[in-house]
């Protein structure tokens, strides 16, 4: 057998036979690493298990539990568990597919007999904890599609036989703990006794490959950590997100709505457009300066030419809708790109107008399955807070620069304070060629370091047409969301021959940069929601103020405050029923307004107000006009 060198992430190297399992070189690394070990990560990318042979040279990482990658191995352990589970315990159910997730797993189980409920959870709990306790190793074996198929077909396990179908590899792998088996690439770890915590948490409905054209096939999630605290911590975040969930809180703070004759299309309440007009403000006072900008308008439905010229009709018509008129066939707009390289090119251009920036929220539809649309952050219908930059390839860098600080402030104006940043490279399926991809690599690579900020490279995750950076925002609940994107294209400026006339007197092919900040309104709502519990700064509150009498013989004088307040531009409304003060300061801290001017006869002969705070607190009296200054005071600070 030939010799093969692994080379170890502090650089040393070490010599073994092709075919080499993890067991293997941890004799060599020692027995502290061993025992710790749960699977091998090669070239910075690929995972493995302690039993698979490694055949060449590679860059090699033993995984302990230390390392983030090994969240995803133990909670894919956890879900073959649940399933030997669930099949010991319920004669006749079929598996599925079951993976690792962000936040935990799931496994996909069809079974008709009945509809797994809440105590069915804690039966499969208990039988999961009997094979924990067993230890028994996750032994992986190497077999033909021809003998996996027939495996499962004497298994009865009709969907793993369609799973195998589809597999291009002659062999694919199975993994066994004790009597149960799968179909699995695995890596899992060595063996069931590492799952040490360990929560089964709901069972929802699931179409058989996301079709709802399949079999509607029963789900059930859970989680799974290296540790009871972190487990616990887990557990309180998912319950405090529940508090949080924007679509109860939409309802409860009267922002939106959805209604079935325009299946998840956001309708915004006067309150929910008053936010969503905010952030716009905002994105133009603060980004979209016209002296920066050029702000345009584009149609929402185009010919589909237009679309198999951009590459969207071939990268992307599932998600498109379609019609067609007079003959002529229709596509919606999914993405405002296309549209503003129609505006570009609308004039011959000169080096020296470069760069030209286009803008737009532009409406979109993109088709999204029933199944996944989710609120506000999954949508059919929504605006896109697009830009696009024209400019010559030596501008790239600096155009791009400018772009990170800016979407940085932005998030940080909006109270997200941690941001992490990816670089994705190209993708498998894209367009342009191998050149054009690497000098675009480049320049956002380089780009990145030069401004000094820390990310992570994603290799093969970027859009068809380009690399790209995305921006993930950290909420007050620890979880992240992408938002922002910069996307570099060398490409469809060639396909619409998009270009400007050099110092040199000929022709060049302009370089378009893709950029999004916000990713889209609808979304982002939905993550302040979330983020600030609907409890918004003033500066986005829909109501700043509420103005509350104690009895009628105030009511004068509140009108008059309210007048004030409203003539100043201060959102205020007013709860001046004959009901008890206890009553209303109830329903305004429900309704999450920051400030309750709370108005009794003492206010009415000091000419004063009293001010609650929505927590609670009571604030000194002051004059209408300081309450004023004081809110103005905290729009500042996001100008």
């Amino acid at each position: 057998m030939s010799k093969i060198c692994l080379t170890l992430p502090d650089g040393s190297s070490l010599e073994f036979q092709s075919g080499v399992t993890g067991l293997e070189i941890l004799k060599k690394l020692g027995p502290g690493l061993a025992k710790d070990a749960i699977a091998i990560q090669i070239d910075h990318e690929t995972l493995i298990d302690l039993m698979t042979p490694i055949e060449k040279n590679a860059h090699i990482k033993i995984l302990t539990e230390k390392d983030p990658e090994s969240l995803r191995v133990l909670r894919h352990s956890t879900a073959h568990i649940m399933s030997e589970a669930v099949q010991s315990l319920f004669k006749g159910v079929k598996v599925t597919i079951g993976p690792a997730t962000d936040e935990g797993f799931y496994y996909d189980y069809d079974y008709d007999e009945k509809a797994f409920a809440p105590e069915d959870l804690a039966q499969i709990e208990k039988k999961m904890n009997d094979i924990i306790e067993a230890k028994r190793p996750f032994c992986r074996t190497l077999i033909s599609k021809k003998e996996a198929k027939e495996k499962f077909k004497k298994m009865h396990e009709d969907y793993k036989v369609e799973i195998i179908d589809g597999i291009l590899d002659e062999k694919v792998s199975l993994y066994q703990q004790g009597e149960w088996v799968d179909l699995c690439r695995g890596p899992h770890v060595p063996h069931t006794g590492w799952i040490k915590a360990f929560k089964l948490l709901s069972v929802a409905g699931a179409y058989w490959r996301g079709d709802e054209k399949n079999k509607m096939l029963q789900r059930i999630y859970g989680t799974s950590f290296f540790s009871k605290k972190d487990l616990e911590t887990h557990l309180h975040h998912l319950e405090e997100a529940q508090k949080r969930d924007h679509r109860k809180l939409g309802k409860d703070l009267d922002l939106f709505s959805f209604h079935e004759e325009a299946p998840a299309m956001p309708f915004f309440h006067e309150k929910g457009t008053i936010l969503y007009e905010k952030i716009l403000d905002y994105c133009y006072k603060n980004i979209l300066s016209r002296t920066k900008y050029k702000i345009v308008k584009t149609p929402f439905i185009y010919s589909d030419t237009l679309w198999k010229k951009s590459g969207h009709f071939e990268n992307y018509k599932e998600n498109m809708y379609f019609t067609s008129q007079e003959g002529m066939s229709m596509a919606v707009k999914p993405m405002n790109c296309p549209g503003h390289v129609l505006i570009y090119k609308n004039d011959q251009h000169s080096y020296r107008e470069l760069p030209i920036r286009i803008a737009e929220f532009g409406f979109v539809h993109r088709f999204e399955r029933s199944g996944v649309v989710h609120g506000l952050f999954r949508v059919r219908g929504f605006a896109q807070d697009d830009a696009h930059h024209f400019c010559a390839e030596d501008q790239v860098e600096a155009e791009v620069k400018d772009l990170i600080h800016d979407i940085l402030k932005t998030y940080q104006d909006f109270g997200f304070k941690e941001i992490q940043i990816e670089f994705s490279t190209r993708p498998k399926k894209s367009i342009g060629s191998d050149e054009l991809w690497k000098k675009a690599e480049a320049a956002l690579e380089n780009t990145l370091k030069k401004s000094n900020v820390h990310f992570k490279v994603n290799p093969g995750d970027g859009a068809f047409y380009g690399p790209k950076i995305d921006f993930h925002i950290k909420d007050s609940l620890g979880r992240t969301w992408q938002c922002g994107t910069i996307q570099l294209d060398f490409s469809m400026p060639e396909r619409f021959d998009a270009t400007y006339i050099g110092a040199d007197g000929n022709k060049h092919h302009v370089v378009m940069i893709h950029r999004a900040i916000l990713g889209s309104p609808e979304r982002f709502i939905g993550i302040l929601i979330e983020h600030y519990a609907g409890a918004f700064p003033v500066w986005l509150a829909p109501v700043q103020v509420i103005i509350l009498n104690v009895t009628d013989s105030q009511k004068e004088y509140a009108q008059n405050v309210f007048d004030g307040l409203q003539k100043a531009n201060i959102r205020t409304t007013a709860d001046l029923r004959n009901e008890k003060l206890g009553f209303k300061i109830r329903q305004a801290q429900l309704q999450k307004i920051p400030y309750m001017v709370v108005i009794g006869d003492k206010e009415v002969q000091s000419q004063k107000i009293s001010i609650r705070h929505r927590t609670g607190e009571m604030v000194s009296s002051m004059t209408v006009d300081q309450l004023i200054a004081a809110i103005r005071a905290e729009e500042v600070n996001y100008r």
